[in-house]
């Protein structure tokens, strides 16, 4: 099992898409159409001897083409996903942000795709998204259309909680209220560390 899907479409592909001004319903659903079939969702980083990293499985010479090819050509564009990065494992080992950054690694994999063209693609559309996936990004061992389709009706559809809007919602039952913060003196009376309260 990977990441929760409703965690990843609300806390780290939508915010991606929206801060690249990029969002969509169905750029949203390709991306995680796209780490469904490429890593099960985040269940494997690197997988054997294969050289792609992270949920999106992603090469280190797609990564660099991206770089090399399309962003320095869209500075502005480039600063915006540069400030995704971290600012200095970025500078020494730039591709293990592939792994290790979600939010780095879904800008890479946006523009993997909107290098090519693809800007949009209807939000249930699953054809149309395995096409893409399949004459854009895949570069892995042989794999289908078919694939990308089972992999998001497993994935994507099955594990869909219903979450389409910005806001959380929990089905939990939420936790008591923190209680008032105490003073200095009742803090160390009753033996806990006293902390100063956030400005």
């Amino acid at each position: 099992m990977g990441i929760c899907l409703d965690e990843l479409r609300l806390m780290v592909i939508r915010p991606t898409l929206k801060h690249l001004r990029a969002w969509s319903a169905g750029m949203e659903n390709l991306l995680l159409g796209t780490a469904a079939r490429e890593s099960q969702l985040g269940f494997h980083l690197k997988q054997g001897r294969r050289h792609g990293l992270g949920i999106y499985q992603i090469q280190p010479h797609t990564h660099r083409h991206i770089w090399d090819h399309y962003l320095i050509n869209h500075p502005a564009l480039a600063s915006k996903v540069r400030g995704l990065a971290s600012q200095r494992d970025f500078l020494h080992h730039p591709h293990s942000e592939l792994a290790t950054n979600l939010r780095y690694a879904t800008a890479i994999a946006w523009l993997i795709y909107h290098s090519a063209g693809v800007d949009d693609v209807e939000e249930n559309d699953v054809a149309v998204m395995a096409r893409l996936w399949h004459q854009y990004f895949h570069h892995g061992p042989v794999a289908t259309e078919q694939d990308f389709r089972q992999s998001y009706t497993q994935l994507v559809k099955k594990g869909k909680g219903g979450v389409t809007d910005s806001t959380h919602r929990y089905s939990a039952v939420h936790p008591p209220p923190h209680p008032a913060p105490r003073s200095e003196s009742a803090a160390r009376a009753g033996n806990r560390p006293f902390r100063q309260p956030l400005a």
